[in-house]
């Protein structure tokens, strides 16, 4: 008993003064500081902290595409494999928190000796026996490993988030884009129309002597030429549907959805302040956690300069005869406390804590390059809506002036045949359907801009 409270002794001495050691080997993080700055957002800062992101895309969207958004939520498989990838690092934290309880086994063994060199010499030896070994964590080793841990599966779960935003804006860009191809098909048709009752309009003229042959080639080539784009507009659609099932997790189908005349656009666009992006986008949170991660890692690998002590004990019950075993005089017991220390391992050491240093290193240019992107995303998409917004403008006032050219050019094909040019009708009506064209891209254009600023400052996960 008195050997027993000697090493317990000695042990506890060895653990408490190299706790008061163990302070000056792992560091605190710190979170990097000067990343967010004013300028972030180029030309678009203020002070207002009102911001598009804090909206639930269920108040952002159509009914429809909300529809949409909610399938993908629930049935995409990048998503999927991002909450696989949670459990995986919710395992891991566990581990490393179980990692601070002593390990605990249990043996029975029976062993028969008869040495060749000794006569009678026979016998039997029975043990039953417990076990248990408990490292103690006084560098902070397991600490930082448990850290580690968590910052990997805060991480995991922020590029969950991440790809729950990319998923949101990739099927409002597809579902936009399928509204824009749908106006464009029924543009398209309504020009053919069109073209198809001029052709029949110079076709009259020329049997009254009024046009040429040349005239009516003209005017069929003409519709001819709206009608040549139809199928690559089919194509277009049929594709894009078949996208957003790919995202949503369905087979190739048909996708339901309003018209683009319906879809309004948001003109209250307030950013906030660039500082909210932390809190808002899972992409610099995700790069944030694994810098943590890298930080922890590299506190691990210093603290494997120093001694590690671990505690064994072992019980139980040994005896030669199995009539005996029961009895007080088998039960055993045994502690043992020790200290172990590298001296050589062939530089290993300071390769893993070099290792460690150089990712953190790493980690950290990534981090702020993060941030950069982030304010040019937020940039670009506030400059896309407000470009949108002034080609509206300007693309209204063409289309009534070519409509009105339309009109006009008609009228004189019509009743001022000896004096017509057919060349004019051809360009005006040629321009306008050019024209009806790029104003339905403008509005998908500010549409889509509206999804990339509202991603881009962090909305979506919420």
């Amino acid at each position: 008993m008195n050997k027993f409270k000697i090493i317990i002794s000695s042990v506890l001495i060895i653990f408490f003064a190299a706790l008061l050691q163990s302070c000056k080997i792992t560091q605190a993080y710190q979170y990097p500081k000067d990343v967010a700055n004013d300028s972030l957002y180029r030309n678009a800062y203020n002070s207002d902290t009102a911001n598009i992101a804090n909206l639930s895309w269920k108040e952002l969207f159509s009914p429809k595409l909300q529809s949409l958004i909610a399938e993908g939520i629930q049935n995409n498989y990048d998503l999927k494999v991002a909450e696989a990838r949670i459990k995986e690092a919710e395992a891991n934290f566990r581990q490393s928190k179980d990692a601070f309880l002593p390990s605990l086994g249990a043996g029975a063994s029976a062993e028969f000796q008869n040495p060749p060199d000794v006569q009678n010499a026979a016998n039997h030896i029975y043990q039953l026996s417990v076990n248990s070994a408990w490292e103690a964590d006084i560098w902070g080793k397991l600490k930082s490993a448990k850290r580690a841990a968590l910052a990997s599966l805060l991480q995991s779960e922020a590029y969950k988030r991440y790809v729950q935003t990319q998923l949101i804006s990739q099927i409002a860009m597809d579902y936009y884009s399928l509204l824009a191809y749908d106006a464009q098909l029924s543009t398209t048709l309504r020009t053919v129309e069109n073209r198809k009752e001029d052709a029949a309009t110079v076709q009259a003229l020329k049997d009254g002597d009024a046009a040429t042959g040349a005239d009516v080639a003209q005017s069929e080539a003409n519709r001819y030429s709206a009608e040549v784009i139809i199928p690559d507009i089919k194509q277009n659609i049929r594709e894009t549907e078949n996208e957003i099932c790919v995202l949503i997790g369905r087979t190739p189908g048909t996708i339901q959805r309003d018209s683009l005349s319906r879809e309004s656009v948001i003109t209250n666009l307030p950013t906030g302040v660039p500082s909210q992006l932390l809190a808002n986008r899972p992409d610099i949170q995700e790069a944030e956690f694994q810098l943590r991660n890298a930080f922890e890692l590299t506190n691990v690998a210093r603290t494997y300069f120093y001694p590690s002590l671990t505690i064994t004990a072992e019980t139980g019950l040994y005896n030669n005869s199995m009539s005996n075993f029961f009895k007080p005089g088998s039960f055993f017991a045994n502690i043992i406390g020790g200290l172990t220390q590298p001296i050589f391992n062939n530089g290993l050491n300071k390769q893993r804590l070099a290792a460690a240093k150089a990712r953190q290193e790493e980690y950290l240019a990534d981090y702020k390059k993060t941030w950069l992107t982030a304010g040019q995303e937020v940039s670009n998409a506030l400059y896309r809506y407000r470009a949108a917004q002034e080609k509206i403008a300007v693309r209204t006032n063409e289309i009534d002036n070519l409509l009105k050219s339309v009109d006009y050019t008609r009228e004189l094909m019509k009743n001022s045949y000896k004096t017509y040019n057919y060349t004019d009708v051809l360009t005006s009506e040629q321009n306008l359907l050019t024209a009806q064209l790029n104003g339905i891209s403008d509005k998908v254009q500010q549409l889509q801009a509206v999804v990339q600023l509202y991603v881009s400052l962090g909305g979506g996960w919420r």
